[in-house]
């Protein structure tokens, strides 16, 4: 799995990049009351989301190249608007191109009246596979332009194989059974663009970076062997952008979002029929991966490992999947498994 962390409790309780009510605009604020997953108490909410502190997470720091240092994250680079937990028969591709779709609507209808001109909205659709489709849709966003040249605009504006190389998550368990934090670890950080199929999807006031969370034998396996030990965990995710060069130092954040024992019921049923609008000036691009298309090295079976234990355990927990093996004979197996199909040398 990825390398894990102890990682000490730093900063307030206190939501990151809140802000008062008042000072939000009203597309901003929509998209934070609205949703199938409301707004919630960070320490004591269920079935809702919450913004972890920021200095809950561990980046690189500046200093990072030379002596491996690592620092609070602190505050996010966009604002959190909300979480989204929707269901369809079919997987949901671009939902921000959706004309069902609540935040963009709230932006549209902010910009028709001539306001928030210049708001950007970032979003993460983890794609849960199962006998019905679900997508946990993450969104943050801004009222200011990004910074031409910053490494979030190159991200935002850069092709699929920059993009595939430096999205990144840092994740954290913060309540579940032991078996959970033992297998996951109590704070881990990998690439996800290089452990997943992820499609980006460009729109004229939008990037949404959608995960294909069934797009390999090792999430399949996962999937149908279940590790399915609780029915419910409280999670955090970080997402952001990796830093690999010294003026790209300090990381930030794009974002977190902390997601709070998760009902299944709560998911907002959306119809496939609907037609998906594309933009004029959208650029879709993804970049598929086959398990066994490439010689794979441990670190990547490590990262595709930590990925589908962090991401999926409850998602797929809300899906009805049971208990069916141990989890030592499940990581025996999928380990066997990805040996096989890729013949790496494990040392």
């Amino acid at each position: 799995m990825c390398p894990t962390t102890k990682q000490k409790h730093r900063g307030s309780a206190m939501d990151s990049a809140a802000k008062p009510s008042a000072s939000l605009p009203d597309w901003i604020t929509d998209s934070k009351n609205g949703g199938s997953l409301q707004h919630v108490d960070l320490d004591t909410g269920t079935n809702g989301w919450a913004s972890p502190p920021g200095n809950l997470f561990s980046l690189r720091s500046l200093n990072y190249l030379t002596k491996r240092q690592k620092a609070p994250a602190g505050d996010y680079l966009l604002s959190p608007l909300g979480m989204d937990w929707l269901k369809s028969t079919t997987k949901l591709d671009n939902v921000l191109a959706r004309p069902d779709n609540r935040v963009s609507h709230a932006l549209n209808k902010s910009q028709s009246q001539g306001k928030s001109m210049k708001s950007f909205v970032f979003a993460v659709n983890l794609q849960v596979p199962g006998k019905d489709h679900y997508s946990a849709v993450f969104y943050f966003g801004t009222e200011d332009p990004i910074p031409p040249g910053s490494l979030l605009y190159r991200f935002v504006n850069g092709d699929d194989a920059f993009r595939n190389q430096r999205f990144k998550i840092v994740n954290r368990i913060v309540k579940g059974p032991w078996i959970v934090k033992k297998a996951v670890g109590n704070y881990a950080a990998c690439l996800l663009g290089k452990a997943l199929t992820c499609n980006y999807h460009r729109g004229p006031n939008y990037l949404e970076i959608d995960v294909d969370i069934s797009s390999s034998a090792i999430a399949n396996a996962i999937l149908h062997l279940a590790l399915g030990y609780v029915t419910s965990v409280t999670i955090d995710m970080g997402f952001l952008v990796e830093a690999q060069t010294e003026n790209e130092l300090p990381e930030k954040l794009i974002g977190a979002v902390r997601v709070c024992q998760m009902e299944m019921s709560s998911a907002t049923v959306v119809d496939a029929l609907t037609p998906q609008i594309q933009p004029a000036a959208a650029r879709v691009m993804g970049c598929s991966k086959e398990v066994g298309e490439s010689k794979k090295t441990v670190k990547e079976m490590n990262e595709v490992m930590f990925v589908w234990m962090s991401l999926l355990r409850w998602g797929q927990l809300l899906c009805g999947v049971g208990n069916i093996v141990s989890l030592p004979a499940t990581l025996q197996l999928l380990r066997f498994w990805w040996v096989k199909d890729t013949s790496i040398k494990l040392e």
